[in-house]
């Protein structure tokens, strides 16, 4: 497929805004830069239109200059490598692709090979994730991983031990990546789904680990709830600090109780207990 590149050009705390804004438009895919957010389009009918109004309007909030570049299918292989970027946890966990050297000095080092069907700008949010999972208790537990994207966290989710893992996505490229990504890692304890929260097939789960967008968290929480065994947890992320409260009275709504809230950057992580 054929993509055109959006660069924006702006301060990194106003790119940081400007990804909550853009998450949901029609965009595969973002990447965080020194001088603001790359935003990858599929040139598809109708796309620009929609992405290039909804730019207009926050240029009138918001500082940042924008231009767009084509990229053909051919190339994009080659554009996603250069910018797709290891993220490292201390000293306990590293995610890093084939084309990275290796990381030494963690517990756990995750290979992963990304596509372009979803993003991996969230590096903040994917490293409050994975740091919260190492006190998570993760030994013997039945999760879900919903929203599993390259399926980084139902894969160090088995490496801590747990018995079962459900790991779902509605794209189609991330359910085949998360296959893939656990058979490089030696990992045969995940189930991958395509689909939205109702392929998921498991209940009761011991856990829930939801590091996907405030919307998407937001309109799921019935469900969420009802997947997750009394005195189970919910690691959530993927949204800013303006959003903490609707995010935790919501949740609180459908019987999740707040046990720690971590931020990192402009993003938070909320870890969750079901009462």
């Amino acid at each position: 497929m054929n993509y055109w590149q959006y660069t924006l050009r702006t301060e990194p705390e106003t790119a940081e805004i400007l990804l909550a804004y853009l998450e949901s438009a029609p965009f595969d895919t973002f990447e965080e830069t020194t001088e603001g957010l790359h935003a990858y389009l599929p040139d598809q009918e109708g796309a620009q239109q929609t992405v290039e109004d909804l730019l207009a309007g926050l240029q009138q909030d918001f500082p940042f200059a924008w231009e767009k570049t084509f990229i053909p299918a051919q190339n994009w292989n080659e554009v996603w490598e250069s910018n797709f970027q290891p993220v490292v946890v201390r000293d306990f966990c590293a995610v890093r692709a084939d084309f990275h050297d290796p990381i030494e000095g963690v517990q756990f080092e995750l290979h992963i090979q990304p596509r372009m069907a979803f993003g991996t700008g969230h590096h903040e949010t994917t490293w409050m994730c994975m740091s919260a999972m190492e006190a998570l208790p993760i030994q013997d537990a039945s999760l879900l991983d919903y929203g599993c994207g390259t399926g980084i966290l139902a894969i160090l989710a088995s490496k801590l031990g747990a018995r079962h893992i459900e790991a779902v996505d509605i794209e189609e490229e991330s359910w085949r990546n998360t296959i893939d990504n656990c058979a490089a890692n030696a990992v045969d304890n995940v189930v991958a789904r395509c689909g939205t929260i109702e392929a998921v097939q498991g209940t009761a789960f011991d856990g829930i680990l939801a590091n996907i967008n405030r919307n998407v968290i937001l309109d799921s929480l019935p469900r969420l709830a009802q997947l997750t065994r009394p005195g189970g947890w919910l690691l959530a992320s993927g949204f800013m600090p303006a959003d903490e409260d609707v995010v935790t009275q919501t949740a609180a709504a459908n019987g999740f109780a707040v046990q720690s809230v971590e931020q990192r950057g402009y993003w938070l992580c909320i870890h969750f207990v079901r009462r």
